[in-house]
């Protein structure tokens, strides 16, 4: 019986135990957006990118408020900052960021050369969606990719994985926001 052998063979049981344990599933990978760490340097990064986007001279908020797509894009950089540009979204943010500082020195007048740029060859479009067959699936898949910044030509899996990522930063994103909103709306009911 191969039980009586690892019975009386200690190495043999070992072995066998490794083995168990290289079959099983890894767990899966902790979301590094639920830890109190990001979630603290997201908020200290996401004031100081609210401050900077006012101005620090400006006059109070009630009198001069800020847009709400400049505090909607101090928001993004800030949690692409946070992800050290680790995942497609966070360097698109990133680098559209760049791109419009560039813009802005040009338009200032600083004369620079012009650079062109390699077009990458598309990538193979939706082959799980042709598996699973269906224009729905593969018409929900281009509506996602637009969704996703920096994900507009990237295979299914690579989708799905930058989806689930720039979900969760959201969801911190939205919780770090509420937590500010919260304690401006109690500084300024105490008459601060």
């Amino acid at each position: 019986m191969p039980i009586e052998v690892h019975l009386r063979n200690p190495s043999a049981s070992a072995t066998a135990a490794v083995a168990l344990k290289r079959k099983s599933p890894p767990p899966p990978p902790e979301n590094r957006w639920k830890t109190g760490t990001q979630q603290r340097i997201y908020g200290r990064r996401l004031l100081e990118a609210i401050r900077s986007a006012r101005g620090e001279g400006s006059s109070s908020p009630a009198t001069n408020p800020t847009p709400p797509a400049k505090i909607r894009e101090a928001a993004d950089s800030a949690l692409a900052l946070t992800d050290r540009g680790r995942s497609r979204w966070s360097r698109a943010i990133l680098s559209r960021r760049w791109r419009r500082r560039r813009l802005i020195v040009k338009a200032a007048g600083a004369g620079r050369k012009k650079i062109r740029r390699r077009r990458r060859p598309q990538a193979k479009k939706g082959e799980a969606a042709k598996a699973i067959g269906g224009e729905k699936v593969r018409e929900r898949l281009r509506v996602l990719s637009r969704l996703v910044p920096g994900c507009r030509r990237v295979s299914t899996p690579s989708l799905l994985e930058e989806t689930a990522d720039y979900v969760a930063a959201l969801e911190m994103q939205v919780r770090a926001m509420r937590l500010l909103a919260d304690a401006l709306s109690a500084a300024s009911a105490n008459g601060e």
